[in-house]
């Protein structure tokens, strides 16, 4: 069983909303933190939006706050992003990362033991 395939990614313009899902393997769900990380040509991986499996507590990038949520279904072992008013600069490859420790959520860092294939997001003008 792959530990981790995400899905829902596709292209849509700005403004527009999009709701990208991650399916995981059970021994997935025993991490302390899951988190959505994006790369976009070019440029580094950035955690986007992670949350602290046991007590669901979530942690976001500036970029992203305030416009995009991460939840998460323990018991049908699924993880969320919610993407609203996406901008152009939101184009990126987006994984879900789990196996991370406190401080790849508390201090978004790209440190995590486990990585899906990705799926692309892209924003049009």
């Amino acid at each position: 069983q792959v530990p981790l395939v995400e899905s829902g990614g596709g292209s849509v313009q700005a403004g527009r909303n999009l709701t990208i899902a991650c399916a995981a393997s059970e021994s997935m769900f025993s991490s302390i933190c899951m988190a959505w990380v994006r790369q976009a040509p070019g440029k580094e991986r950035e955690v986007v939006a992670g949350i602290i499996v046991s007590g669901g507590k979530t942690y976001y990038a500036d970029s992203v706050k305030g416009r995009f949520t991460i939840s998460q279904e323990k018991d049908k072992n699924m993880m969320y992003l919610q993407m609203n008013s996406l901008k152009p600069e939101d184009t990126a490859m987006y994984y879900c990362a789990a196996r991370g420790t406190y401080f790849s959520c508390s201090y978004l860092r790209t440190e995590f033991d486990s990585w899906g294939q990705g799926t692309q997001v892209t924003v049009s003008a």
